[in-house]
């Protein structure tokens, strides 16, 4: 089975979730570190840690045949033909305007006209276009937050996750661009043998992120209220019932959506469920 080449951040948030994400699916990472590949002891791939500016192009030429790679960065490459196959609800984040405090914001008229600094203006300005707004761009890698503070422009469009940064830097956001997450991203040159192993790589990740979003439930009831509690269950299929030790009492055991749960609970308890116990689910595989 031929190896997969799957590229992923140098650094960072998005590179200590990438590494996560593939331990969680029993992919044995060796360490990395410091280095720009690392190999897999058990499962046909081999890991790329490149800049991320650089991956969609690296994904293009079939450099490597999938990355896991911010959707917003994607979007900024205009990387058409490149499909996303999975997303993956981590390293979350929006591209957003941001103005100073002290800037009287009522519309993205507001800007028309206006100086605004960026690390992203391909998204920025198809989102201007768009509302028909003109603005002078200025294109700045890093630190794009203090471009109105020095004088270099009026408002910035950026990435935001917490918004803390822009606190710290005396800006309001007001107005999101789009939103992004972490994906699964594939190479329009993968070869068939390769999708083979992607094919299994992809099982796994489904399985990890199926069981993110589910909790194991279990709980005591009376026999006689076994059938009204199975009816307000939103979970798979039938529950598990077991009889208990004491006469008249069973054991459900289930599924639920995480959600879903806090739904329920009341009516749980008003038909008599006690030990009720939640616990999270490792892998899920329907």
């Amino acid at each position: 089975m031929e190896r997969l080449k799957i590229a992923i951040q140098k650094s960072g948030r998005l590179n200590e979730d990438s590494l996560k994400i593939l331990k969680e699916c029993g992919i044995s990472v060796s360490n990395g570190l410091d280095q720009l590949r690392a190999t897999v002891s058990n499962f046909p791939m081999e890991i790329l840690y490149l800049r991320n500016s650089d991956i969609p192009q690296y994904l293009i030429d079939g450099v490597v045949d999938i990355a896991i790679i911010g959707e917003n960065l994607l979007v900024e490459k205009d990387s058409g033909r490149i499909d996303i196959l999975e997303r993956l609800s981590f390293s979350k984040c929006r591209v957003s305007l941001a103005v100073p405090k002290t800037f009287e914001y009522n519309n993205i008229h507001d800007l028309n006209h206006k100086k605004i600094a960026t690390s992203y203006p391909n998204t920025l300005n198809l989102f201007l276009k768009e509302k028909g707004i003109e603005a002078e761009l200025h294109n700045i890698s890093g630190s794009v937050e203090i471009a109105p503070n020095i004088g270099l422009a009026d408002a910035i469009c950026d990435i935001v996750s917490s918004g803390s940064t822009l606190f710290k830097n005396n800006l309001k956001e007001v107005e999101v661009i789009a939103k992004s997450e972490a994906v699964l991203a594939v190479s329009p040159l993968i070869s068939a043998k390769k999708k083979e192993t992607l094919d299994k790589l992809r099982f796994r990740l489904q399985s990890v992120l199926k069981a993110r979003n589910f909790k194991y439930i279990l709980m005591n009831v009376p026999n006689d209220k076994i059938e009204e509690v199975i009816s307000i269950l939103p979970g798979m299929r039938s529950p598990t019932v077991l009889p208990l030790a004491e006469e008249g009492w069973s054991s459900i055991h289930t599924v639920i959506e995480k959600n879903k749960f806090w739904e329920v609970i009341d009516e749980l308890q008003q038909l008599g469920a006690e030990g009720i116990l939640v616990a999270p689910i490792e892998k899920m595989v329907i």
